[in-house]
């Protein structure tokens, strides 16, 4: 599935008005995301998320025209890599955004890197582009993979949770997640479950997470896969009695299914939607007017994907035919992130603060994260360090 939005189409969508004269010297971007099956709702934010930065931009990137073409990945790597090269090939893009999945971005990565494209990622950021296969063509606007686990190793470590079992999906970035959270935590993992992507039925898990009794579980199960596991968690009456620490399966992408069952979960973020700050406030409340639900992560990062590649080719003044001046800007990173503080390392992926986030249901009946504590400043990741300086 694929949808073609010219910027009079994606204006039609946003309930904006454009002039016929401004359809001229169009930036091209390719947006690749999983936009169907149980992931769906990640893909779905993203898109979104991008979709009002651009409006919020008058649509307009760096100030030329947008045409912005959606892909489907289908959470199937061959399918990204088909979708991929039909974005390139033949709708000629000059960035693709995404994906959300690090499978999906391990399949594309070199497909659209190797044709000198640069690529955006608002989401999945696997350590293997982090050091030294660091790339001048890709970019990251939400962490390294290791980063956001990394805060539930240290809060389980600072809280005295001596046994911890894992449960993760079996796939790049559910190895990432493992390999974060070890890097604070020292106590026991009396177990590590890696199951299948799109596992609905943790039963087994379950009963072996109530037999072992550890002093907190650590997850990352995002998606229809966290939906499923925090409503299976509550009804076998874990949630009461052992710790439920979590990255990307309790948030505003889930919490609309899992509600009351998720509150008082733990998360680990780069923000939150009750960050105090001008931008994110206006942020959250035009996202809610213009779709309804609560943002989380994955729009955030993308509408900062949006404002970096405006910044970028505002620096090179629309001309997006110097690729070493666009990595330049691109690396710069000359805007205002939603989530504050915010930078570009050498390996082209974030500085930046995290957060332990909980599971809150406001006044209004609708659910979000809200920031419990800062748990690392100005944090860049571990592998930045191998990225060659050429790169």
């Amino acid at each position: 599935m694929k949808q073609k939005w010219c910027w009079a189409g994606l204006a039609a969508l946003l309930g904006m008005t454009i002039h016929p004269a401004v359809a001229q010297e169009k930036i091209k971007i390719g947006v690749i995301l999983t936009l169907s099956g149980p992931a769906a709702v990640l893909g779905q934010q993203a898109r979104d998320g991008f979709a009002l930065a651009v409006k919020d931009l008058g649509g307009k990137l760096g100030g030329r025209d947008v045409e912005v073409v959606v892909a489907d990945d289908e959470l199937k790597p061959d399918a990204a890599v088909t979708k991929v090269r039909g974005l390139l090939e033949r709708d000629k893009v000059d960035f693709v955004v995404g994906p959300i999945f690090s499978n999906i971005l391990l399949a594309i990565h070199k497909p659209v890197t190797d044709t000198k494209t640069f690529l955006i990622s608002p989401n999945a950021g696997p350590s293997s582009y982090a050091g030294k296969e660091c790339n001048p063509f890709f970019y990251v606007t939400s962490y390294q993979n290791d980063q956001v686990h990394e805060i539930l190793g240290k809060v389980a470590q600072e809280r005295g949770y001596k046994r911890v079992y894992v449960l993760v999906p079996n796939y790049q970035a559910g190895r990432d997640s493992v390999a974060g959270f070890k890097l604070d935590y020292n106590g026991e993992i009396v177990e590590e479950s890696y199951m299948p992507l799109n596992t609905l039925d943790f039963q087994p898990e379950l009963s072996k997470i109530a037999s072992l009794n550890p002093d907190a579980v650590f997850t990352f199960m995002p998606g229809g896969m966290g939906v499923n596991l925090v409503k299976q968690y509550k009804q076998a009456g874990l949630a009461e009695r052992i710790p439920f620490l979590s990255a990307f399966t309790v948030d505003e992408s889930t919490l609309p299914a899992q509600q009351d069952a998720a509150v008082g979960m733990f998360g680990g973020a780069d923000w939150a939607p009750d960050l105090d700050n001008p931008p994110s406030r206006k942020f959250v409340a035009a996202y809610e007017a213009a779709y309804n639900s609560v943002p989380g992560t994955y729009a955030m990062q993308a509408y900062d994907a949006a404002l970096l590649i405006d910044s970028a080719v505002k620096a090179v003044k629309g001309d997006l035919g110097n690729k070493t001046a666009v990595a330049a800007a691109l690396k710069k990173a000359d805007f205002t992130s939603l989530r504050g503080k915010f930078r570009i390392n050498t390996n082209g992926y974030p500085i930046q603060d995290f957060y332990l986030t909980k599971v809150a249901k406001r006044p209004d009946g609708k659910f979000q994260t809200e920031i419990v504590q800062k748990v690392f400043e100005n944090y860049g990741d571990r592998y930045a360090k191998d990225c060659a300086p050429a790169n």
